[in-house]
């Protein structure tokens, strides 16, 4: 009997999602992927970047794994998904111990169609085993632009990504984004293979919007602010800032003028958020002033306004934050209310990232000093932060150069310690194994610390104790987790690295990621500078703001503040008067000298910047953290390196 033939992608289209017709560019990634092609898409934020991925996904014989930084996007897509009847879920740190129990089910019996995780969960030893035993199809990266290195929001567990496709060698991958400049385009298409033809960029015109940009003191933002809202269209509106102390106080003074306003920052409890987030997603006027940890996935149709009540870090983030308005294709404003003052404090952070190079020696002797080629070890980023003073994203930056350079090679990440707890009485489980089986499990289970609840072992001395095969212990445990028998927990995740070389010197390797560091940091406030640029100049905002991801949109857009005659602004800012308490600072650093020793550590305390030591030392808490906040990081540096020693 003659097989019938699969659906097409527009009966799919109408039959499973509702639609007529596709969206500019959807409809060519998904042929490219259906032909077994890995591709990337450059869409506009709110542009159907997921129906590229969905569809294809139903006529897939495997499973679909897309990897997104969102849990909210998450959520909202499985959700989106569930109730048309398609097998999705999600992995993430949200779920019930029965919900994940159900993934497990379900991905054992290959019922799901796509499945959710971030970028860590590639971290999980546990879950790579399950990924190995499946035949993944098709592989997303939303977020791709994360994958460059000198993208705007470089992640090293992003780069890593490339690595696990071919390891379980996934049958094509897509790469999302809405903010990717042709360099970094072009550093996603190499990772991945992506041949040029299969490269989508739609463009990034979006003729609803209209674009503003506004001088303004910083004191006389709030009064303006008011302003525009008494104004604006209705509808919904976000207030973007850079601090969460900022999104509190500008708030507190939008309500008290009768607004229904909320903040919203990383600094809130998670519950506080989520509650913040549903009220904004069901209001039909609210508005929510929000730090950039607002928005990343937030799919709400009709917001009206989107203002910048300080400047955006980037213009790869002011172009994503402007995209969240008018996804329903009706007028709205985009206004940046602007003030030089706010480049002081996002030139601070970028220099408060930056490592000490004594720190990355100290780190880089830990690493390398004395290894040799071929040898196994591994380490906690966590302590290494700890250790050496470096934030843990820098540690990973850190670990991934030396990745790149060839020196060293990720093996696999482990958890040091094992715990469970019986559902079944430890005889009832040993009963069921043949002798051989049943011996090991016993060995196992005496080795167990065991507690009031919970027994736990340390995997490395069981290891030992049990022969060296580590991969049978874990695959044991999982093994009668899955039967019903126990419940497991992991804790103290480490990664695994092997030496590929072993340097005889490390002196140039220290200078080449000081030096790597350091381009990092002027790459940074170049993007602030490029913000400050494309403010100043005269001509089309919008036409200039195409530009700079490579696009020629040909002509002005007739729409902007500048095409109105709005004139540019000018980014002016005077140097404040820095005058730093010698004395009292002298007797702190005598006091930590871990924290304080360097330059710019004590110059991170100063601007308010936190850093692991600074953390341990509770300095975070000294009423002078953040005393020269408004002073530019390079003047606050050179007035300590003046003070006697």
């Amino acid at each position: 009997m003659k097989k019938p033939a699969a659906p097409l992608p527009r009966e799919i289209l109408r039959q499973r999602f509702g639609f007529d017709a596709f969206r500019p560019g959807q409809e060519a990634v998904i042929s490219h992927l259906l032909a077994g092609r890995s591709s990337l898409a450059v869409f506009p934020t709110g542009s159907g970047k997921s129906l590229c991925y969905q569809l294809p996904a139903l006529l897939l014989e495997g499973l679909t794994v897309v990897v997104s930084p969102l849990i909210a996007l998450m959520k909202d897509q499985t959700d989106f998904l569930q109730a048309r009847g398609i097998a999705a879920a999600r992995l993430d740190s949200t779920l019930s111990r029965e919900a994940f129990e159900a993934i497990q089910d379900a991905l054992r019996e290959r019922t799901l169609k796509l499945l959710y995780v971030a970028p860590e969960r590639f971290s999980n030893e546990r879950f790579l085993a399950r990924l190995k035993t499946l035949k993944i199809d098709l592989l997303v990266i939303d977020e791709a632009h994360c994958i460059s290195e000198w993208g705007h929001n470089f992640r090293p567990d992003y780069l890593k990504l490339a690595r696990f496709a071919r390891e379980l060698q996934v049958g094509r991958v897509l790469g999302l984004t809405a903010t990717a400049t042709p360099a970094v385009a072009k550093d996603i298409c190499k990772a991945f293979s992506i041949e040029p033809a299969a490269h989508v960029h739609t463009g990034f015109y979006r003729p609803n919007l209209t674009l503003r940009a506004t001088a303004c003191a910083p004191d006389k933002r709030v009064s303006l602010l008011l302003s525009r809202l008494r104004t604006r269209p209705k509808g919904p509106s976000i207030v973007y800032v850079t601090l969460q102390k900022t999104a509190e106080v500008v708030a507190a003074a939008l309500a008290k003028a009768g607004y229904p306003a909320e903040a919203y920052h990383a600094g809130m409890e998670s519950e506080a958020r989520e509650a913040v987030q549903n009220r904004f997603m069901a209001g039909n006027d609210s508005v929510v002033v929000a730090t950039i940890a607002f928005g990343m996935g937030i799919d709400k149709a009709n917001i009206r306004s989107v203002y910048h009540y300080n400047l955006p870090k980037s213009i790869e983030n002011y172009a994503q934050e402007i995209g969240r308005a008018g996804r329903d294709g009706q007028p709205s404003q985009c206004e940046i209310l602007a003030a030089g003052e706010d480049l002081t404090v996002l030139e601070n952070f970028t220099y408060g990232d930056t490592p000490t190079r004594e720190s990355l020696r100290d780190l880089l002797k830990e690493l390398l000093d004395g290894r040799t080629a071929g040898e196994l070890f591994d380490l906690s980023t966590y302590e290494l932060s700890g250790r050496h003073d470096i934030r843990q994203l820098v540690v990973s930056t850190a670990l991934t150069y030396l990745e790149l350079n060839g020196l060293i090679a990720a093996t696999s990440p482990f958890y040091t310690t094992y715990q469970w707890k019986f559902h079944h009485a430890p005889s009832d489980v040993l009963g069921r194994f043949d002798p051989e089986r049943r011996t090991f499990l016993k060995k196992l289970f005496d080795l167990a610390k065991v507690g009031r609840i919970w027994h736990s072992v340390e995997l490395a001395a069981a290891t030992e104790a049990l022969g060296g095969d580590r991969e049978r212990i874990v695959k044991a445990l999982t093994y009668l987790e899955e039967k019903g028998d126990l419940e497991l927990q992991v804790a103290g995740v480490r990664q695994g690295y092997r030496v590929v070389r072993a340097p005889g010197d490390l002196a140039p390797i220290w200078r080449d990621l000081c030096e790597r560091f350091a381009t990092r940091e002027k790459s940074d406030l170049q993007r602030s500078a490029a913000v400050t640029a494309l403010l100043s100049e005269k001509g089309c905002l919008v036409r200039r703001l195409l530009g700079y991801f490579g696009e020629d949109h040909g002509r002005d857009c007739g729409h902007c503040g500048p095409c109105a005659g709005e004139p540019a602004v000018k980014l002016d800012r005077a140097l404040p008067v820095l005058n730093l308490p010698a004395a009292a600072l002298g007797k702190l650093r005598a006091q930590h000298p871990e924290a304080l020793k360097a330059t710019r550590q004590v110059t991170r305390f100063l601007c308010g910047i936190a850093a692991p030591a600074l953390t341990k030392a509770k300095l975070t808490r000294h009423p002078e953290f953040g005393s020269a906040g408004h002073v530019p990081f390079a003047h606050v540096a050179a007035a300590v390196k003046a003070l006697p020693a």
